[in-house]
């Protein structure tokens, strides 16, 4: 995967294969801006239908050669898949087309790797990318593998080396495993710290671009990063929220954006990120209401929250975006309920980049809040005390 510098963006040919699954992308825009924000330049785009995978070559060799006829038209130096591949896969597909093959996975983990800024993110990426990598290491070594061994030797230097190479990846993944054990423990001290002030836990959820940290931002006052492309922002955030009819403060947290096929290592090394919303006392799920694949995202947001153990906790829904919307899609009410696995759940609609429907938001969150705890004349009951301790986070 080409490095993110002031060079130009690597052209890139883009590939997808349709095996009948129904999230399948024909268009690849979700690979296309992945490629984007991970410093590639798509050229061109590939896809074909496949009952089941090539075992040697995940395409065949016929569309193989498609593949590297395709790549020489367009002057790409590399090629991209959206669906993850073996080793074997990748090994092969490299030796046939002549470029280097890469990837979903790789490109999710590349592109973590560039935005995490927090020691913790930082340690969490390199964890899942150890362990990608670890996967690969007949791939990475096999120039090594054709010497032979010397007298009264079953494997040759090669295999040394292969297992020199992995023996040190295996050390630098329990290494950084002990490091997030200590950064875990330091995340349930600040959390048992909230919670002895009573603190009402929200964190916000959502597949990526669909504005979380847009909404955070308009919600709390606050600066976190946000831009209109994939990943904007992967640490957590955490501030404090005053919600006026509530008349208190609640913790409210900007998490990471999901996306389809998310490595499961990721998944696996993100779990003390994730863990605030594991232990929410409620998951606002922001949906991008312009997209016509918002049902598929919702999906595979649910899954994920399945997956680290979120699924219970109670949701909120917010479609944002309706700005973008035109007159034909717009909502006929602002504020109704949408059935989420067989549930119906509440709904608000806003535009967090205008601001409409957010003063509607605000007092959904107090009702919910005042439903699960008794309004309280404590801290932060007066709203100026919430402004001489967090100052410009009044609405």
């Amino acid at each position: 995967m080409s490095e993110p510098s002031l060079q130009k963006p690597a052209p890139t040919l883009l590939v997808g294969v349709d095996f009948g699954l129904p999230h399948f992308d024909g268009d690849l825009q979700e690979l296309g801006l992945l490629a984007k924000t991970g410093g590639l330049e798509p050229v061109a785009r590939l896809t074909c239908k496949r009952k089941a995978p090539d075992a040697a070559l995940f395409v065949g060799s016929g569309k193989a050669d498609e593949i590297k006829s395709l790549a020489l038209m367009h002057g790409a130096v590399e090629v991209l898949f959206d669906q993850s591949l073996s080793p074997a896969q990748q090994r092969n597909l490299e030796r046939h087309i002549g470029l280097p093959v890469n990837d979903r996975t790789l490109l999710i983990l590349e592109i973590f790797a560039q935005r995490a800024r927090s020691h913790e993110g930082k340690l969490q990426v390199e964890l899942a990318k150890q362990q990608y990598l670890s996967t690969r290491l007949v791939r990475r070594w096999s120039h090594l593998e054709r010497q032979s061994g010397g007298i009264g030797l079953r494997g040759g230097p090669g295999e040394t080396q292969i297992e020199l190479d992995r023996r040190m990846i295996n050390d630098s993944i329990k290494r950084i495993k002990e490091r997030l054990v200590k950064v875990k423990r330091q995340r349930n001290t600040q959390r048992r710290r909230r919670e002895r002030h009573d603190t009402f836990n929200i964190s916000l959820v959502g597949y990526t671009n669909a504005g979380k940290s847009t909404l955070f931002n308009a919600l709390v006052k606050a600066r976190a990063y946000a831009a209109d492309q994939l990943f904007a922002t992967l640490d957590t955030t955490t501030r404090q929220l005053y919600l006026g009819e509530a008349r208190r403060s609640v913790s409210l947290s900007d998490t990471v954006g999901f996306i389809r096929d998310l490595p499961h290592g990721l998944v696996e090394a993100f779990q003390a990120t994730l863990q605030e919303a594991t232990e929410a006392d409620l998951l606002v799920h922001v949906v991008d209401a312009a997209n016509p694949d918002f049902p598929e995202q919702m999906a595979e947001v649910q899954k994920v929250l399945a997956e680290i153990g979120a699924d219970r906790v109670p949701q909120l829904l917010v479609f944002n975006k309706i700005d973008m919307l035109d007159s034909e899609r717009f909502p006929l009410q602002l504020q109704d309920h949408y059935e989420l696995d067989g549930v119906a759940v509440p709904r608000v609609f806003v535009s967090a980049q205008g601001g409409q429907g957010i003063a509607a938001l605000r007092s959904v969150l107090s009702d919910i809040v005042m439903t699960a705890l008794p309004l309280r004349d404590e801290t932060h009951s007066d709203p100026r005390d919430f402004e001489r301790e967090y100052p410009g986070n009044m609405p």
